[in-house]
């Protein structure tokens, strides 16, 4: 059984949070929580809150102490805001990167 977290539009740049999600990819939900709890990066808050979403709903159905992280990746958000207006009435484009973190926990005994 897969179970899908996402945390949608977080305010950080992708780049940023990409070297957090390598640290737990294929890990034990356990091992995840302990390395992201002693991760002294912002992101690592962030993917802890993800992580246990996904935990959350997989407790419905199956034990969490056989739950892995089966899939973890980010993808880029929207990256643009407009202020109005800028000099001569021109409007400028604000960069604020923003992600969209997924995590997806699988049963170790399916792979």
């Amino acid at each position: 059984m897969e179970v899908t977290a996402k945390h949608r539009f977080a305010p950080i740049s992708p780049s940023k949070v990409r070297p957090v999600i390598n640290l737990i990819r294929g890990l034990s939900v356990n091992e995840a929580l302990s390395i992201l709890a002693s991760t002294h990066k912002r992101a690592a808050p962030m993917i802890e809150k993800v992580l246990r979403s996904a935990m959350t709903t997989a407790s419905l159905d199956t034990d969490v102490d056989k739950l892995y992280v089966a899939k973890a990746f980010v993808n880029d958000g929207p990256r643009r805001r407009w202020r109005l207006p800028r000099a001569r009435g021109y409007a400028t484009p604000i960069l604020h990167r923003m992600s969209h973190i997924t995590i997806t926990l699988s049963d170790e005994e399916e792979e």
